[in-house]
């Protein structure tokens, strides 16, 4: 079989999604107003309806994108691919009025591969943050005088992670991995308004990009129990902002400022550190237990009304399979359930930005003699709360992966 073609129509996928998220917008939450817009937790395949954890989970037969280290188990001859889909349905409710939104775009594209005897690698690329905010009748005062004008602002658009992966197998109970990330993406901001009859248009694309290196590792305390951590070292963003405005006037429109670049302040992206067990019991259950830090304090970052705090994220997952071996379909079934806690890196006066979600998935099997899964889950999830100017948030997220195996250069054997 030519594995050419698929390979190249995966690489133009792979180009077309920035551009794709940028334009239809993967979230529609007020908090993605802040910063470079919210921090997408989707992960790949199965961790998706386990409460997105996997930092120690040990896997052999799917694409684990939350640890570098685990690429050494990709299989020889095996060439993992994971497309998914995302729809999410959001509902937000404050002190006066409440509303809802639903988004639809793709999550992920992701492969991995063997490059050698215990050497495996991998490529994905994830939405890192989504902005997609809609801020209706904002008032502003007019500088020098005691009127004021409404506008409304919308904003569009995200970051994506381009990430590399390898890891390594020291020895048959350890596991070591490093990562390489691009972050790159473009924030578009419009705001109109009318004062004196005439209606501007204000636009505002900011552009950022940089580099980022992570490291993992994975060790087998027993043949059932497996620990795991990870880490994301700091880095800087650098970014460029181009600017325009136009002004209509009796249906004529006018350029006031014409596109103009400049450049803004580096964006700082924190030391982040993960921990995680994995264990299997029973012969069928798979738990899974992670902790994350990520020090976002020591970015000394600020927003207008908020400022940066040290962020704690805590999930737990399981998994059940009755025979992954077994010929009959029912029993290779994988059922999953998972909860997630974040207290949130933003503090809006005083209040802390939390919220939590609960998931729940199957993986359903793709033919036989390979590992290939139809993996769907569901997440229900909260974060914000009624109070001052804060939001609540309430969101329902559906999952759709495919999680591929394909056989590479292995000898067929004929009677």
């Amino acid at each position: 079989m030519n594995k050419l073609p698929f390979l190249a129509l995966f690489l133009t996928l792979i180009s077309a999604i920035p551009v794709l998220g940028q334009s239809e917008g993967l979230t529609s939450s007020p908090y993605s107003l802040y910063g470079l817009g919210a921090i997408n937790q989707t992960s790949i395949g199965r961790t998706n309806g386990m409460g997105y954890s996997g930092i120690a989970l040990k896997s052999d037969t799917e694409i684990n994108n939350l640890n570098p280290a685990n690429f050494a188990l990709t299989p020889q001859h095996s060439f993992f691919y994971d497309v998914g889909i995302r729809g999410k349905y959001n509902d937000y409710s404050n002190r006066i009025n409440n509303e809802s939104r639903t988004t639809f775009n793709f999550s992920n594209l992701a492969l991995a591969f063997r490059i050698a005897e215990r050497l495996g690698a991998g490529v994905s690329l994830v939405p890192y943050t989504d902005v997609g905010y809609t801020l209706v009748g904002v008032k502003t005062n007019i500088e020098g005088s005691e009127e004021s004008f409404e506008s409304n602002v919308n904003g569009l658009g995200g970051m994506s992670d381009l990430k590399f992966n390898l890891g390594y197998g020291i020895t048959d109970n350890l596991r070591f991995g490093a990562s390489f990330s691009v972050l790159f993406g473009k924030i578009e901001e419009e705001e109109s308004f009318q004062v004196y009859g005439s209606a501007l248009v204000s636009t505002e694309d900011t552009n950022y990009s940089g580099a980022r290196v992570g490291l993992g590792l994975q060790y087998d305390l027993t043949n059932k129990i497996t620990i795991g951590s990870t880490v994301q070292l700091p880095t800087s963003l650098k970014g460029n902002v181009r600017r325009s405005v136009i002004k209509s006037l009796d249906g004529v429109e006018i350029e006031v400022e014409e596109d103009e670049s400049d450049t803004v302040s580096d964006f700082n992206m924190p030391l982040e550190l993960g921990v995680g067990l994995s264990t299997n019991f029973l012969k069928s259950f798979t738990l899974n237990a992670d902790y994350k830090k990520n020090y976002w304090s020591d970015t000394e970052q600020s927003e207008n009304i908020g400022t940066y705090v040290d962020q704690d994220i805590y999930a737990v997952g399981l998994e059940f399979v009755r025979n992954p071996a077994s010929y009959k379909f029912n029993q290779r079934i994988r059922y999953r359930t998972g909860f997630n806690y974040d207290t949130g890196y933003l503090s809006i006066n005083d209040e802390k930005i939390e919220g939590y979600n609960f998931t729940a998935g199957i993986g359903l099997p793709i033919g036989r003699g390979n590992n290939s899964m139809l993996n769907l889950s569901y997440s229900y999830g909260s974060t914000g709360l009624i109070e001052n100017i804060l939001v609540k948030e309430n969101y329902h997220v559906l999952t759709l992966n495919l999680s591929l195996e394909d056989l590479w250069f292995k000898k067929r054997k004929t009677n």
